[in-house]
C-alpha cells in the first residue's frame, strides 16, 4: 500500500516536473505585456521578435528629509514628472515638475540628491540638459528662464528673453526643452514657437532660430491668399508651421527635434546649417517613404483614427532614433537614416500597472548601453528596457550596414532572416551585402522582394549593362550584316534592272462588311491625327459605329489593365504585393461610362447635336492612346530604371493628357460646340457625374438598409 502511494507521488511529482519545464517558455514569451511590430513599404504590419525587454522600473520609492523633522526621511514620490535626461556617467536626472525639483539617480535608480535651488526656487520646470563638463541647464518654464547650475547645484547664470529686433513682439519665452552643443551655445523649444529653436550664445544673446518647420498649404489656402486682406490671412493660425515638441542631440553635433502638429516631418535630423538629413535619399533610398513618422498598431486589420502625436526623442550610441507617442502609446525607433526597425506599444490599465506598460510617457532617454528608459507622468514612475538578444542583433547587424561594412553585416543579417523571414531590414542587409560583392543578380532579387525600388534599380542597371557589353560584338556583327545585306541587294538591283514586284503593286484591300469594319477600326488613326475632323466624321458621316467603338473600347480597357498588370516594378511597386486589376479595370470602367451619360444629358440641354450612339462611339475612340501608347510604354518599362524615370512619367503623363484632349475634342466635335461652350458642357459633366456618384451611393446605402429590415422581419418570423 505505502508502495503504491510512493509511486503515485513520484509520478505525480515527474509529471508537475515536466509540466513546469514545458510551461517556463511559455511564461517567458508571455511576460511581455506588448507585441513589437515592423512595417514594411507596402504598409503591410507583422509581428516580429520582442525587441526590447522590461527590465525594471523605480522612482517611486523616494525618500527626502523632513523639514518638518530635520534628520528623518519621509516618502517623497514623484509628480507629474515631465523630463529625463541620462549623463555621460549613466545617472539619471528627472525633471520633478508637480514638486519643483530636479531629482537626481544613480544608474541603479537609487537617490543622490535632490535639487532645489534656495535662492532661485524653479516654478513648473519642464526639460533639463546636463553638458558634458557637469553643468545643468534647467527650462524653468513657470519663471520663463533657462536657469544654468555647475555640477554641485549652485546658480551659475540665469537666461530670460533675449533682447533682439528679430524676435517678434509676440514671441512668448517658455521652455520646454533644450540641449546645448560643444560650444555651450543653447537650443531652447519654446511652447508654441512655431518660429523654430530658440538659439542663445554661452551668454545668453540671441543667435537666431534654427530648424523651423514648414507650412503646409492647400488649395483652399491658396483660394483664401487671393481673396482674404493681409490682416485677415494673417490670424489664421492654423497655417502656422508647427512648434517643436521636443530636441536632442548627438556626440557629433547633428540636433534632431520632434513635432506634433505637422503632418509630414515629424522627426527631423539637423545639421549645423539646419538642414534636415533625414529629408534627402542616400545610397539604396527608397521612394517609397513618405518622410512621415511615428508608427501607429493597427488592430484587425483596421487603422487607427487618430494620428500620432510625438512627444519626446532619444539617439542611442549607434545613433538610432527612438521617439514616444503620446496620443496612441506606441514607441518607434529608427535607424541614423530615418529607416524603421520596429515599433512596440500596448494599453495601460486604468487601475493598475503593469511592467513594461506606460500610460501617459512624457520622456525617453538611453544609456551607454542602449538601454531605453521612459519616464511615465502619470504613474509617475520610470520605466527600463533592455535589448533583446534579436534586439542585440539588428543593432549589431544595421550597425556594420550604415558604417558601409556590408560584407561584415552579411552573416549578421542572415542570422536574422533566420529567426525571421518577413523582416525586411534583413532582406535589404543580404541584398546590400550582395551588390557591394557584385552579385548583381541576388541583388536585384533582394530588393524587389524587400521593396527597395532604388536599390532594385541599380542592381538592375548594372545587370542590363553587363547583358549589353556580353552581347556587344554580336549586335555589331548583326548591324554590319544587316547593312551589307542592304548594300548588296541595292548595288545587284541597280545593275540588274531588278525591283521587288510588291514595291510598284498596290496592296489589295479587303471588300465588303469585313473591308467596312476594318476601314471604321482604322478610322481611330485617322482620328489622332485630325480629332476634330475625325469626331465630326463620326458624328456626321458614318466613319464609325458602336460595333467598332466596343472593339476599341474592350482593347483600350485591356490596355489598361496591362498597364497596371505588366508596369515594371520600379515605376509600380504595389503590383508585388496587391495589383488591384479588377478595381482598377472597375473605376476605369465606371468613370467612362459615368462621363458618357453625364456629358450627353447635358449636351442634350445645351443644345447639342450629337446622339447617345455619338458619344458613346466618340468617347471610345478617345481611348485609342491606351492601346496605342500605353501597351508599347509598359512594354519597354521592363527595361528601364529610376535614370530614366522622366522619360517614362512625361510619356506616361502624355498619354492621359492626350486622352483628356481628344474628351475635349470630342465634346467640340460631336456637339458642334464652340471652346467656350464644350468648357462649359465639360463642367456641367463633371458636375452631374458627381450627382449621379452620390445618387447611387445613397441607393445602395438605403437598399442595404432594406434588406437588413427585411431580413431580420423574416428571422422574426421564422423564430416565431
Amino acid at each position: 500500500m505505502h508502495r503504491r502511494l510512493a509511486r503515485r507521488i513520484a509520478l505525480l511529482g515527474i509529471v508537475a516536473v515536466i509540466a513546469a519545464i514545458s510551461v517556463y517558455p511559455r511564461q517567458v514569451r508571455g511576460g511581455v505585456p506588448y507585441q513589437t511590430y515592423y512595417r514594411d513599404n507596402y504598409n503591410q504590419q507583422y509581428q516580429i521578435q520582442t525587441a526590447y525587454m522590461p527590465a525594471g522600473a523605480f522612482g517611486r520609492e523616494l525618500f527626502a528629509e523632513d523639514p518638518a523633522h530635520p534628520g528623518e526621511l519621509k516618502h517623497s514620490p514623484l509628480s507629474q514628472p515631465q523630463d529625463l535626461f541620462i549623463d555621460g556617467r549613466d545617472q539619471i536626472y528627472i525633471v520633478d515638475t508637480g514638486n519643483n525639483r530636479i531629482v537626481h539617480l544613480d544608474k541603479d535608480g537609487s537617490l543622490i540628491r535632490l535639487l532645489e535651488p534656495k535662492d532661485n526656487p524653479l516654478k513648473r520646470p519642464q526639460g533639463i540638459y546636463v553638458h558634458t563638463n557637469g553643468d545643468i541647464y534647467i527650462a524653468d518654464t513657470g519663471n520663463n528662464r533657462v536657469l544654468r547650475l555647475d555640477k554641485d547645484g549652485r546658480v551659475l547664470a540665469e537666461f530670460g528673453r533675449p533682447e533682439s529686433k528679430l524676435i517678434p513682439a509676440s514671441f512668448k519665452f517658455d521652455p520646454v526643452k533644450l540641449v546645448v552643443d560643444k560650444r555651450g551655445f543653447l537650443y531652447i523649444a519654446t511652447l508654441g514657437g512655431y518660429q523654430g529653436l530658440l538659439q542663445l550664445d554661452p551668454e545668453g544673446q540671441f543667435q537666431g532660430f534654427f530648424g523651423a518647420n514648414k507650412t503646409s498649404a492647400s488649395f483652399i489656402d491658396s483660394v483664401k491668399r487671393l481673396l482674404y486682406s493681409r490682416e485677415m490671412y494673417e490670424r489664421e493660425i492654423s497655417k502656422l508651421p508647427g512648434s517643436i515638441t521636443s530636441v536632442d542631440i548627438n556626440r557629433e553635433g547633428f540636433i534632431y527635434t520632434v513635432t506634433k502638429e505637422v503632418a509630414q516631418g515629424q522627426l527631423k535630423k539637423l545639421n549645423i546649417a539646419g538642414m534636415d538629413q533625414l529629408a534627402g535619399k542616400g545610397e539604396f533610398a527608397d521612394t517609397l517613404s513618405d518622410g512621415q513618422f511615428g508608427e501607429s498598431i493597427r488592430q484587425y486589420g483596421r487603422v487607427p483614427a487618430a494620428s500620432p502625436q510625438l512627444n519626446d526623442l532619444t539617439v542611442d550610441t549607434d545613433g538610432n532614433m527612438t521617439v514616444i507617442d503620446t496620443r496612441l502609446n506606441v514607441v518607434s525607433q529608427y535607424d541614423g537614416n530615418g529607416n524603421l526597425l520596429f515599433f512596440w506599444g500596448g494599453e495601460a490599465g486604468d487601475t493598475t500597472t503593469k511592467l513594461g506598460l506606460v500610460k501617459l510617457p512624457s520622456a525617453i532617454a538611453s544609456d551607454s548601453a542602449n538601454q531605453l528608459y521612459i519616464l511615465d507622468s502619470e504613474n509617475n514612475v520610470v520605466q527600463k528596457y533592455a535589448l533583446s538578444e534579436f534586439g542585440k542583433l539588428v543593432h549589431q547587424a544595421n550597425g556594420l550596414t550604415q558604417d558601409g561594412r556590408y560584407e561584415d553585416s552579411e552573416p549578421l543579417w542572415r542570422e536574422v532572416y533566420r529567426q525571421n523571414a518577413f523582416y525586411a531590414p534583413a532582406v535589404l542587409g543580404l541584398a546590400k551585402a550582395a551588390y557591394k560583392k557584385g552579385d548583381y543578380e541576388e541583388a536585384q532579387r533582394l530588393f524587389q522582394s524587400a521593396g527597395g525600388v532604388q536599390g532594385y534599380s541599380d542592381s538592375f542597371w548594372q545587370n542590363r549593362l553587363l547583358w549589353f557589353q556580353n552581347r556587344f560584338g554580336l549586335f555589331m556583327n548583326l548591324i554590319l550584316g544587316l547593312a551589307a545585306l542592304v548594300y548588296i541587294a541595292r548595288y545587284a538591283g541597280r545593275r540588274l534592272g531588278w525591283r521587288p514586284s510588291l514595291l510598284g503593286e498596290r496592296i489589295r484591300k479587303p471588300r465588303g462588311s469585313i473591308g467596312r469594319h476594318l476601314k471604321q477600326l482604322g478610322h481611330a488613326f485617322y482620328v489622332m491625327k485630325h480629332p476634330l475632323d475625325g469626331f465630326y466624321g463620326i458624328r456626321y458621316e458614318g466613319k464609325a459605329n458602336p460595333l467598332s467603338a466596343s472593339i476599341w473600347l474592350l482593347l483600350a480597357v485591356a490596355a489598361y489593365g496591362f498597364m497596371k498588370a505588366r508596369t515594371n516594378f520600379i515605376f509600380n511597386p504595389s503590383i508585388l504585393f496587391e495589383a488591384q486589376i479588377v478595381n482598377a479595370l472597375i473605376q476605369f470602367g465606371v468613370v467612362w461610362l459615368g462621363f458618357v451619360i453625364a456629358n450627353y444629358l447635358t449636351s442634350s440641354l445645351t443644345q447639342g447635336e450629337g446622339r447617345f450612339r455619338d458619344v458613346y462611339t466618340a468617347s471610345a475612340y478617345a481611348m485609342f492612346p491606351f492601346v496605342l501608347v500605353g501597351v508599347p510604354l509598359t512594354i519597354v518599362s521592363g527595361v528601364m530604371t529610376l535614370s530614366e524615370a522622366s522619360i517614362f512619367y512625361f510619356i506616361q503623363y502624355g498619354l492621359y493628357g492626350w486622352a483628356a484632349l481628344l474628351l475635349f475634342w470630342q465634346v467640340q466635335g460631336v456637339q458642334n460646340f464652340s471652346v467656350g461652350e464644350t468648357v462649359k458642357s465639360l463642367s456641367l459633366s463633371v458636375l452631374t457625374m458627381l450627382v449621379i456618384g452620390i445618387l447611387l451611393f445613397i441607393v445602395f446605402s438605403l437598399t442595404s438598409e432594406l434588406v437588413s429590415f427585411v431580413y431580420s422581419i423574416y428571422q422574426e418570423v421564422v423564430i416565431r
